[in-house]
């Protein structure tokens, strides 16, 4: 059986980079894909301070984010931005199938939600799709 707690720190892990990645990835885009970077970073802002909510909420203590994050490449302008911002939703999506294998259907629900919407967002960036995103 998963532990809630330790999907919850996954998700959450997972969650903080993705604030941190979309902060860069606003600075290296303009126009629609910088408006599309500020969407996501809200979005993933709104669901890390969710799952710490849960975490406390359960009496676990929630992961904290690092002070910085080294990109998986160097991130030098907007090809590269959009790149990462890809990556970054399919790690988030891969993140979440640990969650979703928990007994509380609850959390089940708020998984598969978590993974459908960085499956699409990562389908914004021009990632590639995968037949079953986040393995």
């Amino acid at each position: 059986m998963i532990d809630a707690l330790r999907g919850l720190a996954t998700a959450l892990a997972a969650e903080h980079t993705a604030v941190y990645a979309y902060g860069v990835v606003g600075g290296r885009t303009r126009g629609r894909e910088r408006d599309a970077a500020r969407e996501a970073f809200d979005a993933h802002r709104a669901r890390r301070d969710r799952l710490r909510g849960l975490i406390i909420a359960r009496g676990g203590t929630p992961p904290e984010a690092a002070a910085a994050y080294e990109p998986p490449f160097p991130v030098a302008g907007e090809t590269d931005a959009v790149r990462l911002a890809a990556l970054v939703e399919q790690r988030v999506t891969a993140a979440y199938l640990e969650l979703a294998a928990v007994p509380d259907a609850a959390l089940r629900r708020l998984a598969a939600l978590a993974m459908q919407e960085s499956t699409v967002r990562s389908l914004t960036w021009q990632a590639p799709i995968n037949a079953l995103p986040g393995f």
